[in-house]
């Protein structure tokens, strides 16, 4: 008896604490590409929530069926060769589960690597996303603009992150807008994310990277288009410039609150060059790469011009 008000106070205990827990992020979605996941993930759990309750409906069924019986010591059950429809039953449901769940897997892939449904006529933000020991360096080339351990984003708008590293592999990962994508030193990978209301998520690196791994985070904040327009001319009227020393000091190892700057390091410590990416993404690596070839080439005419005059 003593076990048993044990038990169900045990029980009770953990309900009143679990009932106090947060909702997880990822079943919280605030963009399309997170919704999807969400989606697959409650699919899932109501798939194998079935299985299970059948299974444990027929272990109690033939529990009770099946159990011992007052038969006379010399009593033989009748041989049975088999049931085809047991056996049928038996492999061709996993074999339907399995097929149905690797569909639903395969088509949400192709939808979560695409820009975010419902955005498909909008112009993207391309953010350079970079990772070091251990900090994320946000570059915003379209702005002008670069951050460190936070992320400014418009709602509304489809988002399209280069991620690359300059340490050791990382992941990128916003649970309330998406699912991660890794970061790596030699290529640069797209992630396509999208907000579709206002707010401030948690974003940090999922991939374990050294002993500062825990803290590697970031803060992301969800605006208005107006509102996002005003933060960049704030940043323009107000941060310093990102020099290439400076952007040198900020790869040392360690730990560094926010931090906002002028200007990016993709002029001088530009991304790697080969892109893991669709060709529709491509069109866009290639106008910021003539940008900054554009920009390169005015500047070395400029430096000419200064010579002439000197002379």
């Amino acid at each position: 008896m003593k076990i048993k008000w044990l038990l169900l106070a045990t029980l009770t205990t953990l309900a009143v604490f679990l009932a106090g827990c947060e909702p997880l992020l990822v079943l919280d979605p605030k963009g399309p590409q997170a919704e999807r996941q969400a989606n697959d993930i409650l699919l899932s759990i109501g798939v194998m929530a079935v299985i299970v309750i059948v299974v444990m409906v027929l272990l109690a069924y033939m529990l009770i069926k099946f159990r011992a019986s007052k038969q006379s010591e010399d009593y033989e059950p009748p041989h049975i060769e088999g049931n085809p429809w047991i056996e049928a039953i038996c492999v061709g449901i996993p074999v339907i589960i399995v097929a149905f769940l690797s569909f639903v897997s395969v088509q949400s892939n192709y939808i979560v690597e695409s820009t975010p449904v419902g955005y498909e006529d909008q112009e993207p933000l391309i953010i350079y996303a970079s990772s070091s020991d251990w900090k994320w360096h946000f570059s915003y080339p379209e702005q002008d603009i670069e951050t460190v351990n936070y992320l400014y984003i418009p709602t509304d708008r489809p988002i399209e992150f280069k991620l690359y590293s300059y340490g050791p592999i990382t992941s990128f990962w916003i649970p309330q807008l998406g699912g991660q994508k890794y970061a790596m030193s030699d290529m640069v990978t797209t992630l396509h994310l999208a907000a579709d209301v206002p707010g401030e998520f948690m974003g940090r690196n999922a991939n374990f990277s050294g002993k500062g791994f825990a803290e590697n985070t970031f803060n992301v904040t969800a605006m208005t288009q107006s509102d996002f327009d005003k933060w960049v001319d704030e940043v323009h009227e107000t941060a310093k410039p990102l020099t290439e020393s400076e952007f040198e000091k900020l790869l040392e190892p360690g730990h560094l609150g926010q931090m906002t700057f002028t200007g990016t390091h993709l002029d001088f410590s530009p991304a790697p060059e080969h892109h893991h990416a669709d060709d529709s993404n491509n069109d866009s690596e290639t106008d910021h790469s003539e940008h900054s070839e554009n920009k390169s080439e005015s500047h070395d005419m400029t430096e000419e011009h200064m010579d002439h005059s000197g002379h």
